[in-house]
């Protein structure tokens, strides 16, 4: 009764305790939406991003992990690791998939992930990492502890997602995935992505407009 508020899930829910290696993954999304949510990044509700784009729907739980954000820091290790010139992050939380052999009927709601591995996805030259877990808990996927462990259709099916999934027959793809990383780096990536969240959170301390630092 004491609690009058929601927290909000991007800058209220701690990544975890245990984090890189145990984080928490806030889900937007589940494979049997044919609507793509996304947070709103100012009042914490689900608000409506789009249509899924004709059969294209997400292989797996999908939504981000909280107090991350992708700016200079992950742009930066982007431009190492791929060997191009990445300007910039895509000013998001880091974006997270989650493997699981159960289902789960919706999205907002809270879970415990396991990194093991990730996308470097570059969106019109911009960093947009997408870092694959498995479930806590979950016995079956719980088994792989590296994005290696995973068959390759699998991978593949995520791949494809992430390629044509903003994208209308007849336009050119504007996702490329740069780079197919491991559990180390994606820990270096989560890392990198609360760094980002840090310098966020200072910049606003100094009293600069959240519109201007998120570009819109």
């Amino acid at each position: 009764m004491n609690i009058k508020y929601k927290a909000h899930p991007w800058h209220g829910i701690e990544v975890g305790r245990r984090a890189p290696e145990i984080v928490t993954a806030f889900i937007e999304i589940v494979p049997t939406d044919t609507v793509k949510y996304e947070i709103d990044k100012f009042s914490g509700y689900l608000k409506v991003d789009r249509p899924q784009k004709f059969s294209n729907t997400i292989p797996t739980l999908y939504g981000f992990i909280p107090q991350t954000y992708c700016a200079e820091k992950i742009a930066e290790f982007a431009t190492l690791k791929s060997g191009k010139k990445v300007s910039q992050g895509d000013k998001d939380p880091l974006d997270i998939c989650v493997l699981s052999e159960r289902n789960v009927m919706h999205g907002d709601i809270l879970l415990e992930a396991i990194p093991i591995g990730g996308f470097r996805l570059l969106d019109r030259g911009e960093a947009d990492d997408k870092i694959i877990a498995v479930m806590k808990g979950d016995e079956f996927h719980e088994q792989w502890n590296d994005i290696s462990d995973c068959p390759k259709s699998y991978i593949n099916r995520l791949k494809h997602y992430f390629l044509t999934y903003k994208n209308l027959p007849g336009e050119e793809m504007t996702c490329k995935i740069a780079n197919v990383y491991g559990r180390e780096e994606a820990h270096e990536v989560i890392r990198r992505a609360m760094e980002d969240y840090k310098n966020l959170v200072r910049e606003c301390k100094k009293g600069k407009s959240i519109k201007r630092i998120f570009g819109v």
